[in-house]
């Protein structure tokens, strides 16, 4: 172990002591459950190591650093009880401690564990494997679409048992403002990267006969609000008639769009509506593959 995970401070006497004067019952609760440690540990693998990542937990979640009492009461346990864990904690380097506050915050060996993770990631191999499930649970026709050099670019396809009659195919590039993986992309990257082609299909739109879709500047920027304001894109039949989609957003590390999620089904057969078992699926699955590629909704 590299000799900063052993460098960090132990944390303040009269916090500890404060803290172990409250935790008789606690302790006793201990003991008690001692004489069953070994069964649980066959049945549940290693029970302190699950109650010590409340803690951790807490501090992920939380962008500042914690005194001891409210660290311990949002993970759910004793102040002296907290503090074991986070003596180990400490000397591991998986939490530091303000020498001046006692204040405890993430360390260093925290942010390498991340690191390590975010280096290895593949953002659309764990998409695909989260569409498989979800196309089998909801029988849905499901695809991932990422920013390619054209625009928005279709890179993965999963037809249900009923497949919608779409004539989508791996590397197609979608238009911006006539479907929901287009719209998605238009309302979440900078304007530097899609300004040209929303210019292109501006002009195109005039001439066009597909209903629904935004003709003017201001209409384009009222679309892109609600996009936003729901955090996802749909639309009905708009780029092909009968056809309802969704695309969800899945965001990086930094807080970019680095794909999203299509569904898309036959008018009828497919549940459009915000809040809806479709909406509600793709949502959750694309939030869960958002946490998994190191992205928080709040600062960190």
């Amino acid at each position: 172990m590299p000799n900063t995970a052993r460098s960090g401070t132990i944390p303040n006497r009269a916090d500890a002591d404060a803290a172990e004067a409250s935790d008789i019952d606690d302790e006793t609760a201990e003991t008690t459950d001692a004489a069953d440690a070994g069964e649980e540990k066959l049945r549940s693998g290693i029970q302190s190591i699950e109650v010590g990542f409340r803690l951790l937990d807490v501090l992920t979640r939380e962008p500042r650093a914690m005194m001891l009492r409210d660290l311990a009461q949002r993970a759910g346990m004793s102040p002296a009880k907290a503090h074991r864990y986070l003596v180990s904690f400490l000397r591991l380097g998986v939490v530091s401690q303000d020498p001046l506050s006692g204040r405890y915050e993430l360390g260093g060996f925290a942010l390498q564990l991340g690191l390590a993770r975010l280096a290895r990631v593949d953002g659309v191999k764990l998409a695909r494997i989260a569409l498989a499930e979800l196309r089998d649970r909801l029988d849905l026709t499901v695809g991932i679409a990422v920013w390619g050099n054209q625009g928005p670019t279709m890179v993965h396809w999963m037809e249900s048992s009923h497949p919608a009659k779409a004539s989508l195919k791996l590397g197609d590039v979608m238009p911006l403002l006539s479907s929901a993986t287009g719209l998605l992309f238009a309302a979440y990257l900078p304007a530097g990267k899609t300004g040209a082609m929303l210019q292109r299909e501006l002009a195109d739109t005039r001439r066009s006969s597909h209903m629904g879709v935004p003709r003017t500047r201001e209409e384009v920027e009222r679309v892109l609000a609600d996009v936003r304001e729901h955090e996802a894109a749909r639309v009905e039949g708009m780029l092909l008639p009968t056809i309802h989609a969704f695309c969800m957003p899945v965001f990086d590390s930094t807080g970019e769009l680095a794909l999203g999620l299509v569904a898309l089904g036959h008018e009828g057969a497919f549940d459009i509506g915000w809040g809806g078992e479709i909406d509600t699926a793709l949502r959750e699955c694309a939030q869960k593959l958002s946490y998994e590629l190191g992205y928080s909704p709040t600062p960190r």
